[in-house]
């Protein structure tokens, strides 16, 4: 079991297209199906290109009585069919107003290969094992200038500890096989161990 799962209780949701199970087994969380109000933090899996059944939505709603912190997880980024600014936006209408700290780089065939952080602008490469970390180019920095402003405006309103309060809600993209954005969502659980 990893040291998230060792010191925080996290429960995994989301429609079985989404693989909860898989998302719950790379984080050392377990899946659940109703509201648990002694957990730490909920993720909730969303597969892009299938939406958001009722049910992941209902539970959702159920976690603002707790302000229990969550997180976004858009898995299934490999398929192609739909894509993670697809997924964001739909969470933005049936969960709450997302938080996009990072946006999805592709490579030649069309496949997620890294993530830019909007905070920082440095490209975190998951072609290489481990992951590396490098400046993006002035091209990238005028493409994803205005979620830029957006995410940063965001988490300057809500202020420091924000996630940890419950009330920023981080949408992160994840392929779990590449290990992409797994170590994003694990850096923002370990906010809750402090």
């Amino acid at each position: 079991m990893n040291s998230t799962a060792s010191s925080l209780s996290i429960a995994v949701y989301g429609h079985e297209s989404a693989d909860p199970a898989s998302v719950a087994a790379a984080l050392g969380a377990h899946v659940a199906h109703v509201a648990e109000a002694h957990i730490d933090a909920a993720i909730f899996a969303v597969n892009p290109s299938m939406g958001v059944d009722q049910a992941t939505i209902d539970i959702w709603s159920a976690y603002d009585e707790f302000q229990t912190p969550r997180i976004l997880v858009v898995t299934h980024l490999e398929n192609q069919e739909a894509d993670f600014d697809d997924a964001v936006m739909v969470a933005n209408r049936v969960f709450d107003l997302m938080a996009t700290p990072y946006l999805v780089l592709h490579d030649e065939a069309g496949l997620p290969c890294a993530l830019i952080s909007l905070e920082t602008m440095q490209i975190l490469d998951y072609s290489t094992v481990p992951p590396t970390k490098r400046p993006c180019e002035p091209e990238h920095e005028v493409l994803v200038q205005e979620f830029r402003d957006e995410y940063l405006e965001l988490t300057s309103s809500l202020g420091e500890g924000a996630f940890a309060a419950g009330v920023l809600f981080p949408a992160i993209p994840m392929w779990i096989e590449k290990t992409l954005g797994v170590d994003i969502v694990k850096n923002y659980l370990q906010q809750l161990n402090v």
